[in-house]
């Protein structure tokens, strides 16, 4: 079981939902925090309500120069984790553009822009621990996720291609991928979501994946068969249950 009391981690995307509620469990759990996101307000507010020590960094994922002064005041770290995220729902008959990019500009590219000011160091260190989040919707396209479960299954694939570089090296990659979570982006949706977890269930989800050994953990695990199996499909029974008529 992996350590977590006394290290130090970098959480990406913490004022709020899932974020969040990992903050908690991690400050429970003995952990110092470096709290990142847009907003100072709501991230003070969140390290002034945790019972352990906590530091504010203010980092806009979509801008490098905010990316790199972040990582500098953050310093060394013992682990990151990931979990700045973008969503509008729509499909690709109703493609809207700049929706797309902030999607993929935030979740993909974003999540490279900070991984590239951390790996570097971990390595050079041969110690560290790396959590991204993606999301079940990664496994496999789905419809009327235009942008989404695209930059969420590149940013899934990126995590493994890391853990088989890294594999070896004192550097552990983590890949959590949750389904439905109670959060604004999901309040987005006029759809029902099946297995909608809260942030404090799968925040717990996380802190199983973190203290062992495992790479990956799709969760809730009922509901992850679904996706995880529809890999399985053919293209043609595939579409045929997920596709447009």
């Amino acid at each position: 079981m992996r350590k977590l009391s006394g290290k130090t981690y970098w959480l990406v995307g913490a004022s709020e939902g899932l974020g969040r509620a990992l903050a908690m469990k991690l400050s429970k759990a003995g952990v110092l925090l470096v709290l990142s996101a847009r907003s100072a307000e709501s991230l003070q507010a969140l390290a002034d309500s945790l019972p352990g020590p906590a530091r504010v960094v203010t980092c806009d994922v979509t801008d490098r120069a905010s990316v790199v002064a972040a990582a500098e005041q953050a310093g060394a770290v013992d682990g990151l984790v990931f979990l700045a995220g973008a969503y509008w729902p729509f499909p690709a008959t109703e493609w809207n553009a700049e929706q797309t990019e902030a999607m993929f500009d935030v979740n993909l590219t974003g999540a490279a822009r900070v991984l590239g000011q951390v790996v570097p160091a971990m390595v050079a260190r041969k110690a560290g621990h790396i959590v991204i989040t993606g999301s079940l919707s990664g496994y496999r396209g789905l419809p009327g996720s235009i942008g989404y479960s695209s930059s969420k299954a590149g940013l899934m694939h990126l995590a493994e291609s890391m853990h088989a570089d890294l594999r070896g090296s004192g550097v552990d990659v983590q890949l959590a991928n949750p389904g439905f979570i109670r959060t604004r982006l999901t309040d987005k949706n006029d759809f029902k979501m099946p297995f909608l977890m809260e942030p404090d269930a799968a925040a717990e989800e996380m802190m199983q994946l973190m203290r062992g050994p495992k790479f990956q953990r799709a969760f809730p695990r009922l509901f992850s068969l679904v996706f995880r199996g529809a890999n399985f499909l053919p293209d043609w029974a595939y579409f045929r249950i997920f596709g447009g008529k």
